[in-house]
């Protein structure tokens, strides 16, 4: 079935704001301005305000009463609800998704996480847009192919939200994160359901464990 173009333009204005969120040039507060950034992307409002309520639906934004949209701050009890949360459900997703991805999306996800772990290793900055390019298809994968589509979407969802929490916040979490994106890639290759639920938990608890300590001070 064709996609209708203001369907298709909507998308595509999501897909644009969501990539300024995500990439810090809209940080956490600030107040979306329909008219200026339906213009600063070459697009009619129309388009524009269907795609910013696919986010305010995601939770990336939040309504604020007069004043219109705004990019949600998310506070440290919005963090670790989203990761208990994720917690409880990734670990299935990756069991199921044990011996079902396809073998070149494995291999080549492991390349390009072994190119990032060498940046890393060699002291230089690693590309914030590939580092969260191979995060979201690798998590992608493991949605995929676990074979739930609405859990798949819950996951999205969530982990939309904690990126915004990204690696600028915990650098120290690079090199360890690649690790354990490794570690679950051996276990999805190998068909290992209870190793790859293990590896994906205990990706989570590292990343849980880096925000709590960074936003309570600790």
């Amino acid at each position: 079935m064709l996609m209708v173009p203001e369907k298709r333009l909507a998308i595509q204005a999501y897909e644009q704001v969501l990539d300024m969120i995500m990439g810090g040039q809209l940080k956490p507060g600030t107040l979306i301005q329909e008219r200026r950034l339906a213009e600063h992307l070459g697009m009619s409002r129309t388009p524009m305000r269907d795609g910013l309520l696919m986010l305010e639906s995601e939770g990336l934004l939040e309504r604020q009463g007069a004043k219109g949209l705004q990019v949600k701050y998310l506070a440290l009890d919005d963090f670790i609800e989203n990761l208990n949360v994720r917690r409880l459900l990734e670990p299935d997703a990756a069991r199921a998704a044990a011996g079902r991805v396809p073998a070149a999306e494995i291999d080549q996800l492991r390349i390009r996480l072994g190119d990032l772990l060498d940046e890393a290793l060699a002291g230089r900055q690693p590309d914030r847009a590939e580092v969260r390019s191979v995060d979201d298809e690798l998590h992608g994968a493991i949605g995929a192919a676990a074979g739930n589509r609405r859990m798949a979407a819950i996951i999205l969802t969530l982990r939309r939200q904690t990126q915004i929490f990204d690696l600028r916040s915990v650098p120290e979490r690079f090199e360890s994160t690649c690790r354990e994106h490794l570690a679950i890639l051996d276990a999805l290759a190998a068909g290992d359901g209870e190793g790859a639920a293990d590896a994906m938990r205990t990706h989570l608890d590292g990343v849980r464990g880096s925000i709590v300590a960074r936003l309570s001070g600790s």
